[in-house]
């Protein structure tokens, strides 16, 4: 049978993501904050199953091909997988060895109520610029941050919305980021062209985003001395706070420096983190393991559940880990998510949605448009963004060729609508590893990601201010346009 004759009219296509939208509204609304338990991840899988019978029953697609798919999408994300299940080992030892403790005691002292949200940001964009790697940011500085913010009262939405905008700053900007080298081979685009032409839409998009963030910091409430000095004592109290621990931070900062692989530097970082809980708290471990001595303290900070009482509810719930276990529900997400990409992969509808987005190019404007809007549709329907970033970037090429624009274009568009959107939504790996890291709900922060949500924005603004777009040679194009 013709590829043509295999693939699902737009339609059809689209009849999984409604499927899917209703049923994880039915079940948001029926589980609220326990929808990541489970149900969104049977909403998945049976979203899954229908472009399954879709394609078995309609359009003759081999189950095989369906097979293949998942496996190939679920290989895909096993580091990221690996990665997630290291930081919960890490966010656990970091917590109960008094790192991040240590960390929140001194920062109260040193960042302003009133210029933490922009301060924030600023140190986020600082590290991902330098690490390349929004996941490491969040997963140690950020939870550090997430701390300081709630002793200092602001809301957890917008602490999270502060550093995140921060963190996919470099994830999607600096050399060393997967993402970044991603859209710059798979558009042909040489690495730092590609940086230099996302400057035009990324540092205006952060600058907007610093500047609500410092009115709000100014103008919103905080809480008073007397709060944040509570703080301080309850922690003073339940940890051993000592500016020896900030060692283990600065080590990983210099493995970071040093391009050890990520892995490693997580997975180092936290047997660090285990050797200074058995130096400065061995209480605390005694207490975790209920007297079973510090091995199983350590064991137990690293893989499960701990509350850790300081007489503050507020700080006990800030300094409670979960270690790998916690990170369960985010990698049985992961995987229903990934065989959700797979079965609308195989079964053709990504290719005809991906089409109907392309017939809509007339002109620049309509061309950067449709690339925005295929990147934000493809981080929703295949839950992955290094997927979106190679579909996107193929789907596009020839069309930015055709048309004549630079193929810098096409990678910065790409990176403003995919790279930074991913996290915001809450079934893609970025949006549910984040959420998990900082314990903050994707729909909660969401509306705090200024960065995240000016980039695709300012990537249609520029299109149609022409601001920095040029043509080719009229002889190029028609040379291209004929080898094509």
């Amino acid at each position: 049978m013709s590829e043509s004759a295999r693939t699902p009219s737009t339609l059809v296509s689209f009849l999984p993501i409604a499927i899917l939208v209703a049923m994880l509204a039915f079940t948001i609304r029926i589980f609220g904050g326990d929808a990541l338990s489970g149900g969104s991840q049977i909403s998945l899988l049976v979203t899954s199953a229908s472009c399954v019978i879709i394609g078995m029953a309609f359009y003759k697609v081999p189950w095989q091909s369906f097979e293949n798919a998942i496996t190939k999408n679920i290989a895909g994300v096993s580091s990221a997988i690996i990665i997630l299940l290291i930081i919960g080992a890490l966010s656990g030892t970091w917590m109960v060895s008094g790192i991040v403790p240590t960390l929140i005691y001194y920062g109260m002292q040193i960042i302003h109520p009133s210029f933490f949200l922009v301060s924030t940001c600023l140190i986020c964009v600082l590290i991902s610029v330098m690490t390349g790697s929004s996941w490491t940011t969040i997963a140690t500085i950020g939870i550090a941050l997430l701390g300081i913010g709630k002793a200092q009262g602001f809301d957890e939405g917008w602490i999270a919305g502060a550093i995140i905008s921060g963190a996919y700053f470099g994830d999607k900007v600096s050399p060393l980021s997967d993402t970044t080298i991603l859209a710059s081979s798979v558009t042909g685009t040489p690495l730092f062209r590609h940086i230099r032409y996302m400057m035009f839409t990324t540092i205006p998009s952060l600058f907007l985003a610093l500047i609500i963030f410092t009115v709000m910091g100014l103008s919103g409430g905080t809480r008073d001395a007397a709060h944040i000095e509570e703080f301080a004592s309850c922690l003073d109290e339940r940890f051993c706070i000592s500016p020896w621990l900030l060692i283990v931070p600065v080590l990983t900062g210099v493995l970071i420096a040093e391009k050890v692989p990520s892995i490693m530097t997580l997975a180092i970082s936290t047997a660090m983190a285990c050797v200074a809980a058995a130096v400065f708290q061995p209480h605390l471990l005694q207490e975790i393991a209920e007297g079973g001595g510090l091995f199983k303290g350590i064991m137990m900070s690293c893989y499960g559940e701990t509350s850790i009482q300081t007489g503050n509810p507020v700080l006990t719930e800030l300094v409670a880990t979960r270690g790998m276990a916690g990170m369960m529900d985010t990698v049985w997400l992961i995987l229903c998510a990934m065989c959700f990409g797979g079965t609308m992969t195989a079964g053709g509808m990504l290719r005809s949605i991906t089409s109907a987005f392309v017939s809509f190019v007339r002109g620049r404007v309509s061309l950067v448009a449709s690339t925005v809007c295929s990147g934000l549709f493809l981080n929703l329907a295949t839950a992955d963004q290094y997927i979106s970033i190679i579909l996107t970037g193929k789907m596009f090429s020839r069309i930015y060729e055709k048309s004549g624009y630079e193929s810098r274009l096409l990678s910065r568009t790409t990176e403003d609508a995919v790279t930074v959107t991913s996290v915001l939504i809450p079934w893609n790996t970025c949006g549910m590893t984040q959420a998990t890291i900082l314990g903050v709900p994707t729909l909660a922060y969401l509306p705090y990601c200024f960065f995240n949500i000016f980039s695709p924005i300012m990537s249609i603004l520029i299109a149609a201010i022409g601001y920095k777009i040029v043509k080719k040679n009229p002889d190029e194009i028609q040379v291209q346009n004929q080898t094509v």
